[in-house]
């Protein structure tokens, strides 16, 4: 799937794609997407309190600290000019607000919930086995990015998927925390780009 996204033979985005074979691989092995963290939390309003703040952090810190870093390291900011179009435009920043937030829930259950586990089910899960799960997830989270961002785009959000990968274990692997941080993040950078407040873009 990544080979084929490289040569730009899948539409829009692998993530529904790598839903689909995450499914069917539980599936096979007599599991479910509960089974890998998609589980309702004991206390709704403290995970979701908990995943806003968390992804609103996360935003802000990639704003101000790592973004320009890894600018500076590459050369450039993230390409972000697929969003110009939100600059200004109220109607589409309220249009693209599901698809974002479905975005976000679909690329934590595919990288946090099926890879991470998937990964470190190769070493028993034990904490050495999710400590490598972590960096190799993240990774390909952010190489799932470059295509569309650049090499800053992939350095900033294997980043993320770092910061999100460590959320899904400090959370007991349950993937709300992660889910709801990621579509805050995501919501937070549309707005400041509606505003045009967002290098790159």
């Amino acid at each position: 799937m990544f080979i084929a996204g490289s040569y730009h033979l899948v539409p829009l985005s692998k993530t529904p794609f790598l839903f689909i074979i995450g499914w069917l691989s539980l599936r096979l092995r007599g599991l479910r997407w509960r089974d890998v963290g998609l589980v309702r939390p004991d206390n709704w309003l403290r995970m979701l309190a908990i995943g806003a703040a968390a992804g609103m952090a996360m935003e802000l810190f990639a704003l101000f600290v790592s973004e320009p870093m890894f600018a500076r390291l590459a050369g450039r900011h993230p390409d972000l000019s697929d969003f110009r179009p939100l600059v200004g435009n109220l109607r589409l920043l309220l249009i693209v607000v599901v698809p974002v937030w479905l975005g976000s829930a679909l690329e934590e259950l595919v990288y946090r919930g099926y890879f991470m586990n998937r990964v470190a089910g190769l070493g028993r899960f034990t904490p050495a086995a999710w400590l490598a799960s972590l960096v190799l997830v993240s990774a390909f989270f952010g190489f799932a990015h470059e295509e569309s961002q650049g090499i800053t785009g992939m350095l900033q959000e294997g980043f993320a998927g770092l910061l999100l990968g460590l959320l899904y274990l400090a959370s007991g692997r349950t993937l709300t925390v992660p889910i709801v941080a990621h579509g805050a993040s995501n919501t937070l950078a549309f707005v400041l780009i509606y505003f045009n407040r967002y290098p790159g873009v």
